[in-house]
Parts: C-alpha cells; sequence; structure tokens
C-alpha cells in the first residue's frame, strides 16, 4: 500500500458545515475509508491548510478518486502527495 500527504482547505461552505456540525468530519472519513482509503492521522492545523491528512491506498487511482469525489462536493480543495517511509527511501538508495 502507499502512503499519501492530503492537505486540505476548506471553502466557504465547508467551514459553515464544519461550523454547525463538526461530527461531519468524521462521517467523511467513514466515506474515504469506504472508497478503500485507510486514514493513519488526520490533524487540523493552522497556517496555509486547515487539515493534513496522512493516508494509505493501494494506488494513485484510488487516492484520486477520492481527492476528486471530495472536491466535487464543493466543501473543500485538496493536494495531495505520495510519500515514502524513510526506510523506503534509503532502501531504494541502496539499489
Amino acid at each position: 500500500m502507499a502512503i499519501y500527504i492530503m492537505m486540505t482547505n476548506l471553502t466557504d461552505e465547508g467551514r459553515k458545515t464544519v461550523k454547525s456540525n463538526p461530527y461531519r468530519i468524521k462521517e467523511v472519513n467513514k466515506e474515504v475509508e469506504a472508497m478503500g482509503v485507510k486514514i493513519l492521522g488526520q490533524y487540523v492545523t493552522l497556517g496555509q491548510y486547515d487539515f493534513i491528512n496522512i493516508l494509505e491506498a493501494p494506488n494513485n487511482e484510488t487516492i484520486a478518486k477520492v481527492a476528486t469525489e471530495l472536491g466535487a462536493r464543493g466543501t473543500l480543495q485538496t493536494n495531495t502527495m505520495a510519500a515514502l517511509t524513510l526506510d523506503d527511501f534509503i532502501n531504494t538508495m541502496k539499489r
């Protein structure tokens, strides 16, 4: 399984939703997991992004589907990066 870092920003509509129903975030997490993605970590951040999510997915296609599905709702925008563990990176360099 591949690791991804998904950074998200709420839109105006997303901020309204979270303000009126903060538990909606956990509901969305269940929807993401139903699409085949495991949430390894999730953080609310101050600064450029509202949330940083550490995700595990079987492939790029799955994570692209999640990003598209979430973005199409109009409540958030995503920026997703593939990530390697430090050990995987070191092993790649040794080859």
